[in-house]
């Protein structure tokens, strides 16, 4: 297979090229950050055969840059996304949610709508969208980073219904809280303290069971489609609605 992963040079990302490129299939690595890119190209060898330093808006470099590996791309998986603060709607910076919207729904769609095409057209292909937990059930905080990830379940479930008659696959993936990667320190913008505390005393998800969970998906047989997967570690779970009593 050869499988294009975005926001690939750390976190979910990263894990998940090392892990398709140990079982033996080609990567293609589309991040911002060029030197982390590279790094992870010389760790992963000729495998990857392929690395792209564009933000995920960029579609005609992105375009340009795959070249005639476009057509050839069998498991697409759009994983460049972000949260940005954690403060209640009111008191948000409205770039931190025009940030999330541009990302996480524009940058997922614009990908998708580039590589899809050839995906049709060849009557084969995988496209796996990682979206959230977030996206089902709401918390403090969440507001516009939340509704993005249920713009994605739901783009996920709408293509699947346009794609049903074409072979092609698409999958959600639905981590809850996990550790590991740069998410929770972008979220509270460079606060490493803030972002270790929130893992402190739990048991949280790694990237690499994210990684081992998209493998799954993505090397089931060809008939079989996972719609949605939703992973929580076993220190957390969905149950207990919050209600504020007044003293």
């Amino acid at each position: 297979m050869l499988v294009f992963i975005t926001g690939a040079s750390s976190g979910f990302g990263e894990a998940m090229a090392k892990k398709f490129v140990l079982e033996g299939h080609e990567v293609i690595l589309l991040a911002r950050r060029l030197e982390k890119l590279e790094k992870l190209q010389q760790e992963l060898g000729s495998k990857c055969i392929k690395i792209i330093a564009s933000d995920v808006m960029d579609i005609k470099n992105i375009k340009q840059a795959l070249g005639d590996e476009i057509s050839k791309i069998d498991v697409l998986i759009n994983n460049a996304g972000l949260a940005l603060g954690i403060e209640s709607a009111e008191e948000c910076d409205i770039k931190d949610w025009e940030n999330m919207v541009t990302t996480n729904i524009l940058g997922l769609i614009k990908i998708t709508h580039l590589i899809l095409p050839f995906m049709v057209e060849k009557q084969s292909g995988h496209i796996i969208n990682i979206g959230s937990i977030a996206g089902s059930y709401p918390y403090y905080g969440g507001n516009v980073y939340g509704a993005t990830k249920a713009f994605v379940k739901q783009f996920s479930l709408n293509l699947r219904a346009d794609l049903v008659d074409k072979n092609i696959r698409v999958t959600n993936i639905e981590p809850g809280l996990c550790g590991g990667s740069e998410f929770s320190i972008v979220r509270f913008k460079g606060d490493e303290q803030k972002a270790k505390d929130l893992y402190k005393n739990t048991n949280p998800l790694m990237p690499q069971d994210i990684a081992e969970s998209v493998y799954w998906c993505a090397t089931l047989p060809a008939h079989i489609n996972i719609n949605r997967l939703e992973i929580m570690p076993t220190t957390q779970a969905s149950a207990g609605l919050k209600v504020h009593k007044k003293l």
